[in-house]
């Protein structure tokens, strides 16, 4: 790499912000004055070879030298997932064996040593051991953190590690007679981790704009399949009420997704009058949610913690970003800039 190729990919690393807890803060692993990486931890490695080097190296470097480090980055990916399809495992030896081939068209000899070669057999080692995350050293290592804190003096290591080993045992012990009390060397999460949704900062209360509401209301309404029936029904009757414009999809797209919320809560409403069982679910999704919202800076949603963009730009990890698979039609107009 060339000088302006380095700072450009040792600034990527620098300014990347990744989810809390994933890896440690490259912030403060990299040195944009010497242009090197210092004390990355055996996890922070994994996860830069897996996941953050191809996305470091992109734009620079001949291309079929990236693409050969890419596909060693990838070889990696997959062997550390948690499921493995036994069927894939041939074809993950047959890429990686491609994958070495090109390593050595485009790296000087002194690049391969045995480290390099032992990639080959890992996948032979998955066959006979099961996936790598059963192998690693990760649970130890954090263990050993453990037994150190033990020591108090330095010239009896052992005898410390086995005096505070005897007498946590003894406290776990008798903790698991005694009512509302936690478990020896479990660290308490400050966060109070469940799978309850609640905020975890402090919570305002907002006016939210009329048209915000309603494309939220639209959004649930379109991804809840207890509305699904009610939605072929609306389609249905806004074909046989206007059969001409109906063939037109974009039409009828629109001019659902524009009363589609007020009639099903006129339907609803009616059903309730006529003694149907219908849902607690049903009846708040169809009476649509309130205009005053309580807005938090961080929230906690099936045991995952979200953070707004704003308090994400002070701090070094980001918890704000959300992706959505959509499967509906989107109807683009550029007459008037919606999309």
């Amino acid at each position: 790499m060339s000088r302006a190729e380095k700072k450009k990919f040792y600034t990527t690393l620098f300014e990347l912000k990744v989810l809390k807890g994933y890896s440690s803060n490259f912030r403060n692993r990299v040195s944009m004055d010497e242009l090197k990486l210092n004390g990355l931890k055996s996890h922070d490695c994994h996860t830069l070879i897996q996941q953050l080097l191809p996305i470091a190296i992109r734009g620079m470097l001949p291309t079929k030298v990236r693409y050969a480090i890419t596909k060693l980055c990838l070889f990696f990916n997959a062997l550390s997932n948690k499921v493995l399809d036994v069927n894939t495992l041939d074809g993950i030896q047959e890429e990686i064996v491609n994958t070495l081939c090109l390593l050595e068209m485009y790296f000087l000899p002194s690049f391969f040593d045995i480290m390099v070669h032992l990639t080959v057999y890992l996948i032979y080692e998955v066959k006979m051991c099961g996936p790598v995350w059963f192998q690693w050293m990760y649970p130890f290592e954090r263990y050993m953190k453990v037994l150190k804190s033990y020591v108090r003096k330095g010239n009896n290591e052992e005898g410390c590690i086995a005096e505070c080993y005897i007498a946590e045992e003894a406290l776990e012990y008798y903790a698991e007679y005694l009512k509302d009390v936690s478990a020896v060397g479990v660290p308490r999460n400050r966060n109070n981790l469940s799978y309850d949704d609640h905020g975890i900062s402090a919570a305002d209360v907002k006016l939210v704009d009329l048209k915000l509401l309603n494309q939220a209301h639209q959004y649930v309404l379109e991804n809840t399949n207890e509305v699904e029936e009610y939605k072929e029904e609306h389609m249905e009757i806004l074909k046989a009420t206007n059969p001409i414009k109906s063939k037109q999809q974009v039409w009828l797209q629109d001019e659902h997704n524009r009363t589609f919320a007020d009639w099903l809560r006129k339907r609803i409403a009616l059903e309730i009058d006529e003694g149907s069982n219908i849902s607690s679910n049903m009846r708040w999704i169809s009476h649509g949610p309130q205009h005053q919202l309580i807005k938090c800076q961080g929230y906690m949603i099936n045991g995952v913690c979200f953070h707004t963009k704003r308090h994400d730009d002070e701090h070094c990890y980001q918890n704000s970003g959300v992706s959505v698979v959509a499967n509906t039609m989107l109807v683009s107009m550029e007459r008037n800039g919606r999309i």
